[in-house]
């Protein structure tokens, strides 16, 4: 096996001890901290974050004091609305030393219309124009709330930017497929339900000819982010919000309405049984089949693939409502074990070579 596994990083929401707040202010440690404890967690090779504007200095001085780079980094835009933002985002990304800029384009534009898939890709391809000078590659996420909620989208955008000569990287978070499967709710929100039913389409990753098994045969994946999931799994009934309350992480155009005395949605399971009044629902080991075979299937097709074009690897067990907010557990240490499962998990395919 010529491969070697990429870079492994956390997801700088991920970096604190536990996530219970009240209220749901979203509040986090100071960035150094977050830079600390994903040092000291002895798992990672980078921070996965992108900082504002006048965190800049901050995150340098981070990166050199605990020799921890900043390799990817993410944002989410609104068409109509906040196109002024990408060349600010993909500068403060490549003055950090970012190799990738994730984008998460939300699935309505600032005007409430859904965005079409040429307006998906138009906005990667100025990505691409913008970030190539800079040493920034553009990749598109697989996220709820965004344009890749009905996942049937990312093939049509993928082969509409290769049309005009650019090269299509793809960020694969599963866990925003997986928590749909069995959820007829879910599956209803981005269309889904015949498509599954009639067996047109396969969401689970442990079976062949699963989304997995194509978006990785098209060569497009270029990050995996791994977030522990469960299939139809617990939604998160200690972040119930209140819409009185302004949350900046609420998209201002989800096509699912956070609405008074919701819980958040069930896109986080806990990677390691949580401890006594840890979480809010019961914890079951098998139900982690799904995110650990997205693992394996990644890194084998990396392992085995000449060429192949994974270029990333984070961990994304994060503090958000439809996450881990108010979560009693330790969210640097659920990090750092899905970290730990990726290390073993590509060393089993360094036997096997």
């Amino acid at each position: 096996m010529s491969a070697a596994l990429p870079p492994i990083g956390c997801n700088g929401r991920g970096a604190q001890a536990s996530s219970l707040q009240a209220p749901v202010s979203l509040q986090e440690p100071p960035i150094e901290e977050q830079f600390r404890l994903v040092a000291e967690a002895g798992m990672f090779d980078s921070f996965d974050r992108l900082p504002m504007p006048d965190q800049l200095d901050t995150y340098l001085r981070c990166i050199e004091r605990w020799q921890l780079p900043v390799l990817t980094a993410s944002w989410f835009y609104a068409l109509k609305q906040d196109e002024a933002l990408l060349p600010e985002k993909i500068r403060l990304a490549a003055a950090v030393g970012a190799r990738q800029h994730n984008i998460m384009i939300h699935w309505h534009d600032g005007d409430g219309r859904p965005v079409s898939d040429g307006e998906v890709a138009d906005f990667y391809l100025r990505a691409y124009d913008l970030g190539m000078p800079l040493g920034v590659e553009p990749t598109l996420e697989l996220h709820v709330n965004m344009w890749s909620e009905d996942p049937r989208r990312v093939a049509p955008v993928a082969e509409a930017v290769r049309r005009r000569g650019v090269p299509f990287h793809f960020t694969l978070d599963y866990s925003h497929v997986i928590f749909k499967m069995g959820n007829e709710e879910e599956l209803r929100i981005c269309g889904l339900s015949e498509d599954v039913a009639a067996g047109r389409i396969e969401l689970d990753p442990r079976r062949p000819g699963s989304l997995v098994d194509q978006w990785l045969e098209m060569g497009i994946v270029r990050w995996l982010q791994v977030r522990a999931v469960a299939p139809n799994g617990p939604r998160n009934r200690w972040s119930v919000l209140d819409p009185s309350q302004p949350v900046a992480a609420v998209p201002k155009h989800a096509i699912f309405d956070y609405r008074a005395g919701e819980p958040g949605r069930g896109i986080l399971y806990p990677f390691e049984e949580p401890g006594p009044g840890e979480w809010h629902s019961p914890w079951d080991a098998s139900a982690l089949d799904c995110t650990k075979a997205v693992v394996g299937k990644v890194l084998a097709h990396h392992a085995r693939t000449p060429g192949s074009g994974l270029r990333a690897v984070t961990t994304e067990m994060i503090n958000l409502p439809d996450y881990a907010h108010n979560a009693r557990f330790s969210l640097i240490g659920q990090n750092a074990a899905i970290a730990r499962f990726v290390r073993e998990t590509w060393a089993q395919q360094a036997t096997r070579a």
